[in-house]
């Protein structure tokens, strides 16, 4: 057998001298201005954030005032309406009044959402304090809206009105949205 001669090459590197101070000079304005631009850019992102989540805040408190407004009027309703059935079964049958009263009272107290909606406003009202706020601040807003939408979910559970579950159903739909919002918020 014969060998096979490989011809051996041998490369060497040899590195210059390089002025790293001339080199970062000649990069750096276009860093600087790299560096700038994304400043700006992050700026204006945040302020366009900043306007969708303080007008989404506003639309919820416009749901909230009116379920605020009509929360009573269910209640009155339910009223009218068990009275009227009631005479409907009995005819003209004298009927108790003060029960028609306490079962009204009943359905009031199971469907009263003052608490939620108050407790609701309070954590909008600091939503939009933190939109103010120089620190980091979304871990505070994640929560924050945690506890919106718990609010909103019980305020669901008690509504026994049709136009309330929409407007419900309206909040839920905006807290989600500031909630996706907030994921792009240190």
């Amino acid at each position: 057998m014969r060998a096979c001669k490989i011809p051996r090459c041998v490369l060497i590197l040899r590195k210059g001298q390089e002025d790293e101070e001339a080199l970062w000079q000649a990069i750096k304005s276009v860093v600087e201005k790299a560096l700038n631009s994304f400043i700006l850019m992050r700026a204006a992102e945040g302020e366009k954030m900043r306007a969708d989540i303080f007008s989404r805040a506003h639309f919820i408190l416009e749901c909230v005032s009116f379920v605020e407004q009509r929360s009573p009027e269910t209640v009155r309703e339910y009223n009218k309406k068990l009275t009227d059935r009631v005479h409907e079964l009995l005819g003209d049958v004298s009927l108790d009044e003060n029960r028609i009263i306490q079962e009204a009272a009943i359905f009031a107290d199971k469907v009263a959402v003052a608490e939620e909606t108050v407790r609701l406003r309070s954590h909008i009202d600091q939503l939009l304090e933190f939109l103010n706020s120089a620190e980091p601040i979304g871990r505070k807003m994640d929560f924050l809206v945690q506890e919106m939408n718990r609010e909103a979910n019980t305020i669901s559970s008690k509504a026994s009105d049709v136009l309330i579950a929409r407007r419900v159903v309206d909040i839920k739909a905006e807290i989600e949205k500031i909630r996706e919002q907030i994921q792009n918020i240190e």
